[in-house]
């Protein structure tokens, strides 16, 4: 059984910083282009990075490009998200998943994805 569990939200004020991590089970992450999306209330999910699974290229949304970073860790066990310069627009829950599109900006799950971990949870504010 697939599981993703994501952790490292917080509250943190206006031009902070925090680091997400992504681990799975039943899952080896770095067989797979593995993207991080985020939902904040009312609004759809969206994707704001990805990473390939050859050649660890990235990809970002334009809203966090230049401010967030995509990585993998923890001899490749792990996917990261390095958020700086939060702002509050950037509050919502922040999920991993697997990614069919991974470039040009491009970054979505498989359609009918629906292994979606809990998420973790980030707000923004002062």
């Amino acid at each position: 059984q697939v599981q993703l569990v994501e952790s490292g939200g917080g509250l943190v004020q206006p031009g902070g910083s925090l680091k997400l991590s992504c681990a799975g089970s039943g899952f080896t992450l770095n067989n797979f282009a593995m993207g991080w999306y985020r939902q904040a209330p009312g609004k759809q999910r969206e994707g704001v990075a990805c990473i390939s699974s050859s050649t660890d290229e990235t990809t970002y949304a334009d809203a966090v490009k230049g401010r967030f970073t995509i990585f993998r860790d923890n001899a490749d066990t792990t996917v990261s998200l390095q958020l700086n310069s939060l702002k509050p627009e950037d509050t919502a829950v922040y999920y991993c998943a697997p990614s069919v599109n991974c470039w040009a900006g491009q970054i979505s799950p498989p359609a009918g994805y629906h292994d979606w971990g809990q998420g973790t949870q980030v707000t923004v504010s002062s």
